[in-house]
């Protein structure tokens, strides 16, 4: 019985120089020179077998009459694995998911280090952090499913005008000043409110000129005429604005919530404040301190630039980023903050006896900031070698400190930006007509697979805790 086995391996190992494996229900057949150039893999180690236990000890199964020998495996995985055998060389390809493979080329024995340099950084990339890879693949369809609770919440909007008095013209004219682009007339008024945001910001830094502003004997100035009856313009145009946007609106209770048109609001309030202001100044003498709120509240004018985000699909992406990225920028702050503790000391202490300009700990924490943030007002220097070397190596620690989270938050600007062009272009594809017929067109499949995969990922962080943590937390609360 033994000679037959031992029969039965000779003819399955050294005939024609060939094996043949099944894996899976893929068969192929591989040449023995090939397998031997790696006799520490389990097909290599597989050639070296002398009985059906060892046999058995490597492979699922073994058919004595075929002389195949079966692996219980992934076959998808299997071209992988042989292309090894060939070249030498393993390449992973993008849509493999890193762990299965891992576990793969594991079971067949092949180490980590055959991964080929096209690959090598991309793999243990992903295996470090899954779940950074998957931010590209994955940003445009969250891009689009997640735009899909602000169609429907404005279409919510959008129905409400139809048991109003003159509902179809105040949906109309709404959808027009909200959303520029949505028709000619839209595209028109924003053009129009562009160029007065424009116009006055730039009337503003003109009045700051000496050589525009009109000096009485007694040595007050006084504003250009001119540069008054644009501001007056300017102001009366916003009125107008908000006062149609407010009159139009769905929801006035909830009107000034929104960030837009609390902007609108901050950018002609100053304008009322001071002229009334002005008008108590006029009538009591005695409170003439109060003129100085006033030009104070003119310097508040400047956040009339915020009014372009409502024209500017970049400015809204960079408001949501902003608001999303407070860990990152926190975290920035936060490396920013003890660099410039660290290097201002070391300054300070190797600067204090030699530079007048670095006498001081706040004067220190200043050239500290201007030189980390990568300013360098060059207004305060050092003088000693110790102190060019310490400002050399804050200047590079600056650079590292802010280049750090910068990835982080351009990745969500990205992802912001397509999030809203895909609002905007659902928005102008509406077509109300006589009132809304029909919901918008969204694929609700997606939608649904969406929300399962958000309850997914969060049941999969909950299991995933592990049972320290979960006592940890069951303490907490």
């Amino acid at each position: 019985m033994t000679g037959q086995k031992l029969k039965l391996l000779s003819e399955a190992e050294f005939e024609d120089d060939e094996i043949s494996i099944n894996v899976g229900g893929f068969k192929k057949t591989l040449r023995s020179n090939t397998l031997l150039r790696f006799p520490e893999t389990r097909l290599g180690k597989l050639l070296n077998c002398r009985s059906k236990e060892s046999i058995l000890e490597l492979c699922d199964d073994y058919d004595d009459t075929k002389n195949e020998f079966y692996f219980d495996r992934n076959p998808d995985l299997l071209p992988y694995v042989l292309h090894f055998y060939n070249t030498g060389k393993l390449h992973v390809m993008g849509d493999l998911c890193v762990f299965s493979f891992s576990q793969e080329i594991e079971y067949w024995g092949i180490n980590e280090f055959f991964i080929d340099s096209c690959c090598s950084y991309s793999y243990h990339g992903r295996k470090v952090e899954p779940d950074q890879d998957q931010w590209e693949d994955s940003s445009e369809e969250e891009s689009t499913t997640s735009s899909f609770d602000e169609i429907l919440a404005f279409y919510n909007d959008a129905s409400k005008f139809d048991k109003q008095s003159f509902g179809n013209f105040r949906r109309q004219l709404w959808i027009a000043l909200d959303n520029p682009g949505y028709s000619v007339m839209s595209r028109i008024f924003s053009i129009i409110s562009i160029l007065i945001v424009l116009g006055s910001i730039v009337t503003m830094c003109l009045n700051s000129l000496p050589d525009f502003q009109i000096v009485h004997s007694n040595g007050s100035t006084e504003e250009d005429p001119r540069f008054e009856i644009v501001e007056h313009f300017g102001i009366a145009w916003f009125t107008f604005e908000l006062v149609v946007r407010f009159a139009v609106a769905p929801e006035f209770s909830t009107f000034f919530k929104l960030p837009l048109n609390f902007i609108d609001l901050i950018s002609i309030l100053p304008f009322y404040i001071t002229l009334i202001v002005n008008l108590v100044v006029e009538s009591s003498p005695a409170l003439t301190n109060l003129g100085r709120v006033a030009q104070v509240l003119k310097l508040m004018r400047i956040f009339r630039i915020l009014k372009l985000a409502r024209h500017s699909t970049g400015l809204r992406s960079l408001g949501s980023t902003l608001k999303y990225s407070y860990k990152e920028v926190g975290l920035l702050l936060l490396y920013l903050s003890v660099g410039v503790s660290i290097f201002s000391v070391v300054a300070y202490t190797i600067e204090k006896e030699e530079n007048d300009g670095l006498a001081t700990m706040p004067a220190c924490w200043w050239w500290a900031t201007v030189s980390m943030t990568t300013v360098g007002y060059g207004d305060v220097v050092p003088v000693t070698v110790a102190g060019k070397l310490t400002a050399s190596a804050c200047i590079l620690a600056g650079i590292l400190v802010v280049v750090l989270p910068i990835t982080l938050i351009f990745n969500k600007f990205s992802h912001f930006y397509r999030r809203q062009k895909y609002l905007e272009n659902a928005m102008r594809s509406c077509d109300f007509g006589d009132g809304i017929k029909e919901v918008p067109l969204i694929n609700l499949r997606d939608y649904y697979a969406h929300k399962v995969k958000s309850l997914m990922a969060s049941l999969s962080n909950i299991s995933r805790t592990s049972p320290s943590e979960q006592s940890l937390n069951e303490s907490i609360h």
